[in-house]
């Protein structure tokens, strides 16, 4: 059942992505919402990402600011890396779970609402 566990172990910890990365779970948005802006920041640098959000008109650049906010910091603070040489090299939303609702429609039906929720990543790496 068990076997060669301490070299999976060592195996899956040399294929680990050591690059700074952060993600906010069950975010009240939908992910097609988040997606459009993060096509905007995928492969620029911290500084440019961070002045785009600052002054896109959507509601997800928000949230979206605070996880790249976080992924930079965790840059900083475990890995000693400079917020000065990071750029985005990955992002992206998947669909977490739904909250599912009901609307009264006429003569006693019900239409079912579709509340969805997203799971933001967003993943920093150094300028070469």
């Amino acid at each position: 059942m068990a076997k060669r566990m301490r070299e999976k172990k060592e195996a899956r910890l040399e294929n680990k992505d050591m690059r700074p990365h952060a993600t906010a779970s069950f975010v009240r948005m939908s992910p097609s919402k988040v997606a459009r802006v993060l096509d905007v920041i995928r492969g620029k640098k911290y500084k440019d990402a961070l002045a785009i959000l600052e002054l896109a008109p959507y509601s997800s650049a928000e949230e979206v600011k605070e996880v790249m906010n976080s992924a930079a910091s965790n840059a900083e603070h475990n890995l000693g890396m400079n917020r000065d040489d990071l750029y985005v090299a990955e992002c992206y939303a998947n669909g977490g779970a739904m909250l599912k609702r009901m609307m009264p429609r006429a003569k006693g039906r019900g239409v079912r609402i579709l509340k969805r929720t997203t799971h933001i990543t967003v993943v920093l790496d150094t300028v070469k």
